[in-house]
């Protein structure tokens, strides 16, 4: 085991949430209905009221240990509403936004179960969250067109060539 008992528990937790409020939207019927699910949920895990969710009830004890700031997890659910929208990313920089949002906010959650405060760690952390997801990004790229989606910025496919209407009809 890597981590102590007390921070492997909490990190299992917290990725239990990720990947199911993840599943939510991109497997779920109703993404925006999930999202609104999901932020209500949000709003009752850090009321100490959470919804009889397995995962939210223990989301809600490892919240309030750790004092896990909302923000963090807010962050990682406005990522998941622009994959809601459908939202395309022109420049590297958006992709930066997206990826910071949905991974770099995770690294900075992960930190601060074990104990992290520092401002430069976690912005370390942040970082790194953001590259594994360009990595993800990277690696996924005929993946997400099966899917209807893309993440590369736009700028730079239209740079080399590439109609993203012809990639998404043909990955």
């Amino acid at each position: 085991y890597l981590l102590p008992q007390q921070v492997r528990c909490a990190a299992t937790a917290l990725y239990a949430f990720c990947r199911e409020a993840d599943d939510l939207i991109d497997e779920g019927s109703d993404p925006q209905q999930g999202l609104l699910q999901l932020q209500s949920r949000l709003d009752a895990i850090y009321a100490q009221q959470p919804m009889s969710f397995t995962v939210d009830r223990v989301m809600s004890r490892i919240v309030h240990r750790h004092n896990l700031p909302r923000k963090l997890l807010g962050a990682l659910l406005e990522g998941f509403a622009w994959d809601a929208e459908g939202k395309l990313y022109h420049s590297i920089e958006d992709v930066y936004d997206y990826s910071a949002r949905v991974a770099g906010a995770v690294g900075v959650m992960m930190s601060v179960l074990m104990g992290v405060r520092d401002a430069k760690t976690l912005a370390r952390a942040a970082d790194l969250g953001t590259a594994m997801q360009l990595t993800n990004i990277a690696r996924d790229v005929g993946e997400d067109a099966h899917l209807g989606r893309i993440y590369l910025p736009m700028d730079e496919l239209k740079a080399e060539g590439v109609d993203p209407a012809e990639m998404l009809a043909n990955p």
